[in-house]
């Protein structure tokens, strides 16, 4: 066969297989377009979905809680003491005014402290009381009312020892028991008990503690100055010793 003769099918082989490898590379190219096109969409896609989706809230700064101003025992306050109940001569040197819960357990706690105040110093302390039922200790308004009905019959003390005395059993029955064991006019007590005069009263005296920055009991104001918590004798001595000397 002549050389001519063979070079017609190479010729015709070449072309094919050219034209078979442009046809490859076109399919291959329209196949990385397709999936160029599908990746672009599928961004596209996430950018409105991350555009509709709701924002998440932001963080608001992180801040400290603010805390009530409390009294600054560095300093020297005025404290009436109006009608409180007040044991001790008006003219002692030493006024110790207390902000007290009935229900408290170191209101109750601090009552022996302050019998031995008392017994230590006799006529130069007189010792105030005022009302301050907290809000989580639900039966202590009750037992404020009690005192305070009590007081208006002239046997506040006798009250305010009996209801620390037993703590474990404060109830409005409790009280009437203590009031007919005093030989207290009974109906009178029921009314004062319930009346808006001793209300406005126990109600006078959470105000004036929260005037003064007190937001816990037992909180005391030796000649005006601050003494927080239930305290051992030595820390009221400290104040007392102090204000005596001067």
């Amino acid at each position: 066969m002549g050389r001519d003769s063979l070079g017609i099918p190479l010729i015709v082989s070449a072309v094919i297989l050219a034209a078979g490898i442009v046809g490859a590379s076109l399919i291959v190219r329209s196949s990385l377009d397709r999936g160029a096109e599908q990746l672009a969409g599928m961004r596209a896609a996430v950018a409105d979905l991350a555009k509709a989706a709701p924002a998440a809230p932001t963080a608001p700064p992180s801040r400290v809680a603010a805390r009530p101003s409390r009294p600054d025992p560095s300093r020297r306050y005025q404290v009436e003491l109006g009608s409180s109940p007040v044991k001790g001569p008006e003219d002692a040197e030493i006024t110790i005014v207390e902000f007290s819960d009935f229900q408290c357990p170191f209101c109750r706690r601090v009552t022996p402290t302050l019998d031995q105040i008392e017994k230590e110093y006799g006529d130069q302390v007189r010792v105030a009381f005022k009302h301050l039922p907290l809000s989580i200790h639900p039966k202590a308004p009750a037992a404020h009312a009690a005192a305070e009905a009590a007081r208006r019959q002239g046997k506040f003390w006798e009250m305010h020892d009996r209801i620390f005395a037993n703590q474990q059993e404060m109830s409005p029955e409790k009280y009437v028991e203590y009031a007919a064991e005093m030989g207290l006019d009974v109906d009178q007590f029921k009314r004062d008990v319930t009346s808006s005069e001793v209300k406005s009263r126990i109600d006078s005296d959470s105000r004036e503690a929260a005037g003064l920055g007190v937001t816990g009991t037992p909180a005391f104001f030796v000649n005006g100055r601050y003494l927080s918590g239930a305290q051992p004798f030595a820390s009221f001595k400290r104040l007392i010793d102090e204000e005596l000397a001067n």
